[in-house]
């Protein structure tokens, strides 16, 4: 279920028509322990009317979904506010409401977002969240929340730091040095910095990497701005590895303070330096990250890594990373969720 309220406009409606192929598919068996199912619901989460509808078709999927995979008292694992409405109907034995981002901040969130969420926060037997700032938030309404930051795939990201890894042709005629991000092009991301530093240094070459979802006007017809569009996800270590400088131009606002990017793990991973904005989950790993917020900064910090030769992915920086990993990440989660399940189980009796 989506956050966002439904407008009229052509990517709404691709949307709108994949997810109805999606569900035209039903319960789909995507490994040998998954399987996914897309739900018909009316995006009109306002409207109390919609919302009853909502509540009992999707209470209707999810529980003829359970009965077909002989699913009696699942565990509900949501990332989605709107999901309160159904979460807690459907014979759960424990409500995990896994929080990773300020869903009411995102500019397009429905006004509705915030209350969902007191909502989920309330019927939760644990929450679990990505960022201190997060934590201070949710805890306040659920006491059951726990910190567990995100993790990252470092067997994929670290072959960046691998010398057999070949860099992508794409990147092979843009001069050095190249500043790289890979990510969506969203609104959090701060273009306007990001064309100023190429305009300041034309010897420069900036590459950007992702899918857009916002204005790109502050970076066309700049010569040395490179955006090559999405890339497959098992690519990306090839332009990684022909990264001299990996760059995290996020705006400081309320959305971005409460998250925790995982873009960051990944170029550390990677075993690429880092500048990227002074957040304070960014801010954890200042041993490793140089922080600036202006162009100035960002140009500053790395001018100093030119400077002293620390650039390129580096395979002694990657394996720093490599307690991060989400296999350590999961464990953590597993150790939360068996406590709670025990609480609950001790406090039948």
């Amino acid at each position: 279920m989506n956050n966002r309220r439904p407008r009229a406009a052509r990517k709404d409606l691709r949307r709108v028509l994949q997810k109805l192929f999606e569900f035209r598919r039903g319960l789909v068996q995507v490994d040998e322990h998954i399987w996914v199912l897309t739900p018909l619901y009316i995006p009109f989460h306002s409207l109390n009317l919609f919302r009853k509808v909502n509540r009992r078709l999707l209470g209707w999927q999810i529980r003829f979904a359970l009965r077909r995979l002989g699913m009696d008292h699942p565990v509900t694992w949501t990332y989605v506010p709107n999901t309160a409405d159904v979460v807690g109907s459907l014979g759960e034995k424990c409500v995990v409401y896994h929080c990773v981002d300020e869903y009411a901040a995102f500019t397009d969130a429905a006004p509705e977002v915030r209350f969902r969420e007191i909502e989920l926060l309330k019927k939760s037997d644990l929450v679990l969240v990505c960022s201190d700032h997060l934590m201070d938030g949710k805890r306040k309404i659920n006491r059951r929340t726990h910190l567990v930051t995100h993790g990252v795939d470092f067997e994929h990201f670290s072959r960046a730091a691998d010398e057999s890894t070949r860099i992508a042709q794409d990147l092979a005629g843009i001069p050095r040095p190249i500043l790289g991000f890979h990510g969506l092009l969203a609104d959090w991301v701060n273009l306007p910095l990001v064309g100023e530093i190429a305009r300041s240094r034309p010897g420069w070459s900036i590459v950007m990497i992702g899918k857009s979802e916002t204005d790109l006007s502050p970076l066309q017809k700049l010569p040395n701005v490179h955006l090559l569009g999405h890339r497959p996800y098992e690519r990306l270590p090839e332009y990684l590895r022909g990264f001299d400088v990996a760059i995290l131009p996020f705006l400081c606002n309320e959305l971005t303070f409460n998250s925790n990017p995982l873009k960051l793990r990944e170029y550390l991973a990677a075993g690429l330096p880092v500048v990227a904005a002074p957040l304070p989950e960014v801010a954890k790993f200042a041993n490793l990250v140089s922080l600036a917020e202006t162009p100035q900064e960002y140009i500053s910090a790395v001018e100093h890594l030119l400077e002293r030769g620390e650039i390129g992915a580096s395979p002694i920086r990657s394996r720093l990373m490599a307690a991060e990993s989400w296999d350590h990440k999961v464990g953590e989660m597993e150790e939360l969720l068996a406590a709670t399940l025990a609480d609950k189980s001790s406090r039948k009796w």
